[in-house]
């Protein structure tokens, strides 16, 4: 879902206060709070567009806040002024641009590993399995990315383009790995 940046965006915020000890309670929260992308606006305090792709992680960081005794407000806002809402607007979009940056370069690994087991001729079904389950990973980070890219940042169009070169690199060593596996040439209808 994508956001007309020219129309009212509301926010919601969360005010978390949990105890310092024991961390593992911050951690989870915190955690949970950076899987959909939330906005870190200092200690605390998050938010992220009032939009429906963020309301299960928010009810789930309130019900971890919730198991650890700690507290949670929730707001609904909006900017002040425009200004305000394009700030706002672009410290998260911000925000997903850096995910988009490491999603890219995640992409960058993963072809390498492809052109490192083409250049060692290591087609076998195992690395072919290994190969495939790194391309779930991308594409599953790429959707999740993507749910909550709400306002479109300028590396999304590039992020998919790259996830589609993946798809067809891996898709060449499918190809490869057959063949290796099944002699190149082989004469199947005798």
């Amino acid at each position: 879902m994508t956001i007309d940046s020219s129309s009212h965006v509301e926010w919601t915020v969360l005010v978390i206060r949990l105890a310092a000890e024991p961390t593992r309670h911050r951690v989870a929260v915190w955690r949970e709070l950076r899987r959909v992308g939330a906005l870190s606006l200092g200690q605390g305090v998050w938010a992220v567009p009032h939009v429906p792709v963020f309301a299960a992680g928010i009810n789930r960081a309130r019900e971890l806040t919730d198991r650890a005794h700690g507290e949670t407000v929730t707001l609904r806002a909006s900017g002040v002024t425009d200004d305000d809402a394009r700030r706002f607007e672009s410290m998260f979009t911000a925000a997903r641009e850096d995910d988009w940056a490491e999603f890219l370069s995640d992409c960058d690994k993963y072809e390498a590993e492809l052109d490192k087991e083409i250049a060692a001729a290591k087609f076998t079904l195992a690395e072919l399995d290994e190969e495939e389950q790194s391309l779930e990973r991308l594409r599953r980070w790429h959707r999740d990315i993507t749910a909550r890219d709400v306002f479109g940042a300028p590396s999304a169009s590039i992020a998919a383009a790259r996830l589609r070169t993946c798809t067809d690199r891996l898709q060449d060593y499918t190809e490869r790995v057959f063949e290796a596996l099944h002699g190149a040439g082989r004469d199947d209808s005798a």
